[in-house]
């Protein structure tokens, strides 16, 4: 009986990883949202939905962002996507990420800082996005929309995710939500940097450890085989 104690599994391997990309990611995409809060150009397509509907319910935005999110799971059923941990995290983890970031994040004044934050709270949206999404918990309620389309359509995921961020932004800037310069950026650029930080976030394949050899039979092992084979002959003799 073999003492070698047993490994772990793959999977489980890359626990630590994977929590530590999942909470990451989340932490990151609320900071980004403060970004583009703090940025004055406009806020991104569901944000722009977010504040449409908390303007006609007088609720605060991050409510309605939590309440927009468990209505998307909805959608979820007929594309026939399962949540996961990411997906009640990413409820609750985003909004007080971005809270928390507003709390200590001055206003950009000027065209130039205003940009540059812009384009950081941008580029930090889809660095989230592949970070949380690779962790593989399961996709956030906006993103699993974007994820299940995409499986079902065969579309990719930049076009995919392009749009159902113009499509909420539509209905956001309908409803009375700001729309600016930088929902247009964020409608047109999230798409392909959610595909690019995707690839770049993907966790390797798991390795499966080679199968040990089979020891070599000892001698006292070996004797009744090779009894075997004489007792023909002796029996024959």
């Amino acid at each position: 009986m073999s003492s070698t104690p047993a490994r772990p599994a793959p999977r489980a391997r890359r626990l630590p990883r994977r929590l530590s990309q999942l909470y990451a990611g989340l932490a990151l995409y609320g900071a980004s949202s403060a970004f583009l809060v703090r940025a004055g150009l406009g806020l991104d397509p569901w944000d722009v939905f977010h504040q449409g509907l908390a303007e006609r319910l007088g609720w605060s935005i991050g409510t309605v962002s939590v309440a927009v999110g468990a209505l998307v799971l909805l959608l979820w059923v007929p594309l026939r996507q399962r949540p996961g941990l990411g997906t009640v995290s990413n409820v609750f983890a985003v909004g007080l990420s971005m809270d928390a970031t507003l709390a200590v994040l001055p206003d950009a004044h000027g065209p130039v800082p205003q940009a540059a934050l812009l384009t950081a709270g941008i580029v930090l949206n889809g660095v989230a996005t592949g970070l949380y999404i690779s962790a593989a918990f399961g996709p956030g309620p906006r993103d699993g929309l974007m994820t299940g389309l995409h499986r079902r359509t065969g579309r990719s995921v930049r076009l995919v995710r392009t749009g159902i961020e113009l499509t909420v932004l539509a209905a956001g800037f309908l409803l009375g939500g700001t729309a600016g310069v930088g929902t247009i950026a964020y409608a047109l650029a999230i798409g392909p940097l959610s595909q690019l930080f995707l690839k770049l976030f993907a966790l390797p394949e798991p390795v499966e450890p080679e199968p040990e050899p089979e020891p070599a039979p000892t001698q006292a092992q070996a004797r009744p085989a090779e009894a075997e084979a004489v007792l023909p002959h002796v029996a024959a003799s």
